[in-house]
């Protein structure tokens, strides 16, 4: 998987307000209706990899212009920043989740063919960790104090 990329020199300056993901605490009690929850496989990782969101992909002001892009050629985030499509380019991070995915799928399916007790705690560790870490690509993308801070995809 050769790409030829070049990674920029991010100086995290620190002091920009950044909030992770949202989880709700539940309200402990008895309901007499009925309670509906929402529940995403790996929302943030599959956020990342259909919008195809990475530094790779990321515009700076006035790039689209530059590279003679149209505006079918990139998407426009809730937040005003600009991501090349993937059909232009696939992100580099994209490209690792959909490889940590789909490595974390093979393992649960081994799982449930598995008979023996000590491989089964062994494919469930493995899938857990593909899983730890297809979500840590998403946030150490908003770690202000990390190597690799872009808060455009974390936002």
């Amino acid at each position: 998987m050769k790409q030829d990329l070049v990674m920029p020199v991010v100086k995290s300056e620190g002091g920009e307000d950044y909030t992770g993901a949202t989880v709700i605490e539940p309200i402990k009690g008895y309901y007499d209706v009925p309670i509906a929850t929402l529940d995403f496989s790996s929302l943030y990782p599959s956020i990342m990899m259909a919008h195809n969101l990475c530094y790779t992909t990321l515009l700076q002001v006035g790039s689209a212009e530059k590279y003679g892009l149209s505006p079918e050629d990139f998407i426009r985030t809730p937040t005003g920043d600009h991501f090349v499509k993937a059909s232009v380019r696939k992100g580099l991070l994209p490209e690792i989740l959909e490889n940590l995915l789909c490595a974390r799928k093979r393992a649960k399916t081994e799982l449930k063919k598995e008979t023996d007790p000590f491989k089964q705690k062994v494919l469930d560790g493995r899938q857990l960790a593909l899983k730890v870490s297809a979500n840590s690509v998403y946030g150490f993308t908003g770690a202000q104090v990390g190597k690799l801070p872009c808060l455009e995809i974390s936002q």
